[in-house]
């Protein structure tokens, strides 16, 4: 799998980075998979040639962080041959600072997710929200002293709006403090909404894109049909999708189902395939729960659409509300 330069750093993450939300608990949620189950798909991704790996501390409460860094220190001989990120801000606790960017929060954060991951050092710690309870220039310092400290190599932030990544980088250059390289946000084929403010500010300012929920939380690989129908355990018990999507975005599912089709295809690899094809996008956040959706995306990353599929698979996008900033 090719190795790109992670935004505008000089350290090469993999074309696919491997969520691994999905590991985890599986009395939380129905579809996450236990550390057994998990092993197969992510061995699957690393003989791929996946290196970098997504997590966050909220995910299963910790879990998936405990099992992402036991599986890749039995999978990797040596540290430095895989990016790992994770994210701090969704709550942790039910204590008044287990939640939120302030300085305690972040500070007690990554040494607990350093703790659960089983190593001394992230190469990429996230904001997962903006925090409108703390004051940007708090949370800016916290991050630089954790990059100076050697417990992260460098930060990223994901979803809000881009007058407030602009502030954030604003206050960090203007103070000197390590600045964002990487924006996590939401974009895929039946989301553009990013197009308009964000990814422009990512393009100038050299800033990767690392897309979460690339298929639409399965929208795009088929987990639902009109009419409400589920095909999958997560579309029957996701309720998050169902804010994010709805019956009028199957217009664009129904054009990437025919594209697809015509290349003898899934329809997961033809929108994987659009999403990679865009300059802003350094790695797409992919989620695997069978081995069936790692070599999907693996295969994504060797397909070429030509302009006419492109321009038939974008056609049918309607203009959105903004979602996912919360």
């Amino acid at each position: 799998m090719d190795q790109v330069r992670l935004g505008a750093t000089g350290t090469k993450v993999s074309r696919i980075c491997l969520g691994m939300m999905s590991y985890g608990d599986p009395g939380q949620r129905e579809w996450f998979l236990g550390e057994d189950a998990a092993e197969p798909i992510v061995r699957r991704a690393v003989e791929a040639g996946v290196t970098f790996f997504d997590t966050a501390d909220m995910y299963s409460t910790g879990a998936s962080e405990e099992i992402t860094g036991r599986l890749l220190g039995r999978m990797f001989q040596n540290r430095d041959d895989y990016v790992l990120a994770t994210k701090v801000y969704f709550p942790m606790g039910p204590g008044a600072n287990e939640s939120g960017l302030s300085r305690k929060h972040v500070m007690a954060s990554i040494d607990a997710s350093l703790r659960r991951l089983g190593t001394d050092h992230v190469d990429l710690y996230q904001i997962h929200r903006w925090d409108d309870e703390t004051p940007i220039e708090e949370t800016m310092e916290a991050l630089h002293d954790i990059v100076r400290s050697g417990k992260a190599r460098y930060i990223g932030a994901s979803s809000m709006y881009a007058w407030q990544f602009a502030k954030a980088q604003h206050v960090a250059e203007t103070h000197g403090w390590t600045k964002f390289v990487t924006m996590q946000n939401h974009y895929n084929l039946v989301y553009r909404e990013e197009e308009r403010e964000m990814i422009p500010l990512c393009l100038d300012q050299g800033v990767g894109c690392l897309p979460w929920s690339p298929l639409a939380r399965g929208l795009l690989a088929g987990n639902r049909e009109r009419g409400g129908g589920r095909n999958t355990v997560r579309a029957n018990t996701d309720a998050y999708a169902d804010q994010l999507y709805d019956e009028a975005d199957f217009d664009v599912v129904d054009v990437v189902r025919q594209v697809a089709a015509e290349r003898e295809v899934p329809p997961a690899r033809v929108a994987l395939a659009w999403l990679l094809a865009k300059p802003a996008v350094t790695a797409p956040i992919v989620g695997a729960t069978k081995l069936g959706h790692i070599e999907d995306a693996i295969a994504a990353a060797d397909i070429r659409l030509d302009d006419k599929e492109i321009a038939r698979l974008e056609a049918p996008y309607r203009p959105h509300p903004v979602y996912g900033h919360s």
